[in-house]
């Protein structure tokens, strides 16, 4: 299967050292995150930690529908923090049909 362009973009986050995979990581991070990566396949509590990590960061969260754990190359792996401005940006700007943005239901 062809990688997205949002995947390359991924991937060059990764070369760059610009990605912070697993919420653990993300959450030693202060600040310098600038979108939020979650598997579409995540549990509700990985939901909430994104979400949580949405608000402490004031950036976008995308949900990937498929292909997450290739996309970041590591199994397992629920959630991500693009910690680069342009990376994100481009990252947003070729989203795909397999990502979408998180929109929060009101109740």
């Amino acid at each position: 299967m062809a990688r997205s362009k949002a995947q390359t973009f991924i991937g060059f986050s990764i070369k760059a050292g610009k990605i912070a995979l697993g919420g653990g990581a993300i959450d030693t991070l202060k600040k310098g995150v600038y979108l939020i990566i979650l598997n579409g396949d995540a549990a509700k509590n990985s939901l909430r930690l994104a979400l949580k990590f949405k608000n402490r960061f004031s950036c976008p969260l995308v949900i990937c529908k498929s292909g997450f754990e290739e996309a970041v190359n590591k199994s397992g792996c629920k959630i991500a923090a693009i910690k680069d401005k342009n990376l994100a940006q481009a990252i947003l700007t070729n989203l795909d049909d397999s990502y979408e943005f998180y929109a929060e239901a009101s109740d």
